[in-house]
């Protein structure tokens, strides 16, 4: 089957953006009074938890710290820890991975269709659109799946399901990127073959279920690549 839309993951795939959400969680905290500091082998160990709140909350479970907010007040401080993510993203914090710009482009002139699938909430990828695009989200993507609107977030293909629904697509029609053993896992139980070009918090993962891992998505060079990898798993019946 033709490959008809490629399904971008968004923090570390569209961008490398982790840096700048732990920098926005530790600047909310320190607003907050919280004691909390993420530093960066913290936060790698807590990006095995998918979702802002859900990382806030495994952060209380499993390092135990002395002054945890009570349950009812983390969907507060997530908030104020997105509205400082969308502040620093528009201060033009982070650009596009290479490749993506051109990927999208090259994706576009030959009417195949662009489509999100994250964990991270809907004014998350708004802004980063708007920052690293030029453009709002709706007039980039065809489709968005955000992770704020399953009820259960990647490694579960829930936001894959839900963008699939959105594109009226079946999957065998599609290509994910990600860049997270967690993503993949997401990609490949909505049926979705997928390719991966891991960041600095998710290299060294386990990538098994891959058709391809890739040092970065500027190595598939077009589009033409994703219809060769896609023809070959559909061929093949796995991974490349």
């Amino acid at each position: 089957m033709k490959l008809s839309a490629i399904i971008f993951d968004v923090d570390g795939t569209l961008a490398e953006t982790e840096e700048i959400h732990r920098r926005a969680f530790n600047e909310t905290f320190a607003a907050e009074g919280l004691s909390w500091h993420w530093d960066q082998p913290t936060y790698r160990e807590l990006l095995k938890t998918t979702g802002g709140k859900e990382r806030m909350h495994a952060f209380i479970r499993d390092y135990d710290p002395a002054d945890a907010p009570a349950d009812e007040d983390i969907p507060r401080i997530h908030a104020a820890k997105t509205r400082r993510y969308g502040e620093l993203i528009a201060e033009g914090a982070v650009i596009l991975r290479p490749g993506i710009s051109e990927l999208t482009s090259d994706a576009r002139a030959q009417g195949r269709r662009l489509a999100i699938a994250t964990t991270t909430s809907r004014p998350n990828i708004d802004a980063l659109c708007l920052a690293t695009f030029g453009a709002p989200t709706e007039a980039v993507f065809d489709a968005v799946g955000a992770g704020d609107e399953v009820p259960r977030k990647k490694p579960a293909p829930d936001v894959y399901l839900l963008a699939l629904e959105r594109l009226s697509l079946p999957a065998e029609a599609c290509i994910a990127l990600e860049d997270s053993r967690n993503g993949l896992l997401s990609a490949v139980a909505a049926g979705i073959p997928c390719v991966v070009s891991p960041g600095p918090y998710t290299i060294g993962q386990d990538f098994a279920e891959a058709q391809a891992v890739i040092p970065e998505f500027s190595d598939l060079g077009s589009v033409a690549a994703l219809d060769a990898i896609l023809g070959a798993s559909a061929g093949l019946g796995g991974r490349t």
